[in-house]
């Protein structure tokens, strides 16, 4: 363990103290605002302070473990110290991960319902089939967590393909796996249309904004321009003859949305407000970070074959996701929804990250 978090979780184990010897003063005994507070304080930091104990445990075992091993002639009890250090060791190690798991600050959104974009960039129809693919491994990726799929709005192409695509995800958890997925996803392949078999690379952008509720965002009627059309989408004879597709333009923040995938111009409405919604929660969000990029043009990039994330290569059946450098060799199965392996590793350096930034502001 290093000296910074050693002496970061040695300042929580003081508190932890302090506060169990307030809770049995009578004076705060007597103050039940007071009293309520350090007792929520001691349930945030039992946990952590019992996990700590137990690492120090363990490191003080391990180092008897150590000196006995080095001061054993026999060789039968000197390999069996040394199995006894390893699992010392592989304890701690453990102990270490679960700690600084503790330790991170909880994402907010985590357990938000998401609004998914999915849009075809640089690649021309491949692009297209591309981002339909995309939709199927999430929607494969969502029914794996028992995760409910609502289509909000769809282009599609007469090949197949998908312009664009947004849809809603509802469960419990959503936004803490989805976000990872936000950004450009490059695939090398041979498209169905080339004779000569040559690979060609084609980029899809997703967006993941986490779903807001209304009174987090203050929408004036005002400021919105709502427009009606003939819907081009999918749905029987009615949608295409009645106006029932929906537009909404944010004046002030430019921001447009459109839905057809209802046959009703209110439920149109209804979602188009939704996606509204949480772009604006996002764009607040980004605000309140002090950063001046939108939070969508920071995830979607701009959609260049040389900006990705993660690169699907066909003919190598490989998968690679550059933030963390990991590579699976599982094409099918990751477009088939597998993308754990990949979120573990997102979510460590997510933890780590975020445990660096706790360190260095205590």
């Amino acid at each position: 363990m290093d000296e910074a978090l050693d002496a970061r979780l040695a300042a929580l184990e003081s508190e932890h103290d302090e506060v169990i010897e307030s809770l049995a003063d009578p004076d705060v005994l007597a103050d039940s605002n007071r009293y309520r507070d350090l007792s929520i304080r001691h349930g945030e930091l039992r946990a952590v302070v019992e996990g700590y104990r137990a690492y120090k445990a363990a490191a003080a075992e391990l180092a008897d473990a150590e000196e006995l091993r080095d001061g054993e002639s026999d060789a039968e009890m000197r390999a069996y110290l040394a199995g006894e250090a390893d699992d010392r060791r592989s304890e701690l190690a453990s102990l270490e991960t679960e700690l600084r798991l503790m330790l991170v600050p909880p994402d907010p959104d985590d357990d938000r319902d998401v609004i998914v974009e999915i849009r075809a960039a640089a690649g021309g129809e491949e692009a297209a089939l591309w981002a339909a693919d995309l939709l199927r491994m999430y929607q494969r990726f969502a029914e794996r967590h028992r995760w409910t799929v609502e289509p909000i709005d769809s282009s599609l192409t007469d090949s197949g393909g998908i312009k664009e695509s947004t849809f809603a995800v509802k469960g419990r958890g959503v936004f803490s796996r989805f976000k990872h997925e936000a950004g450009p996803h490059r695939v090398q392949r041979v498209p169905k249309t080339e004779s000569q078999g040559r690979v060609h690379t084609s980029v899809a952008t997703v967006a993941v904004l986490p779903e807001a509720e209304d009174v987090e965002v203050e929408i004036n009627d005002a400021d919105l321009r709502i427009e009606t059309f003939r819907s081009t989408g999918p749905g029987g004879q009615s949608v295409n003859t009645t106006d029932s597709a929906v537009r909404i333009i944010h004046e002030p923040s430019g921001i447009t949305v459109s839905c057809q995938d209802e046959k009703s111009q209110l439920q149109n409405k209804l979602k188009a407000m939704r996606v509204l919604r949480a772009r604006l929660y996002h764009q607040q969000l980004t605000e309140q970070l002090g950063e001046r990029a939108s939070a969508r043009r920071e995830q979607v990039g701009s959609g260049e074959r040389a900006e990705k994330i993660r690169t699907y290569n066909f003919k190598e059946n490989r998968v690679t996701d550059h933030r963390v450098g990991l590579t699976r060799h599982a094409l099918a199965d990751i477009l088939d929804g597998d993308l754990e392996a990949f979120h573990e590793a997102l979510r460590a350096r997510e933890a780590a990250a975020a445990l660096a930034d706790t360190i260095a502001g205590t």
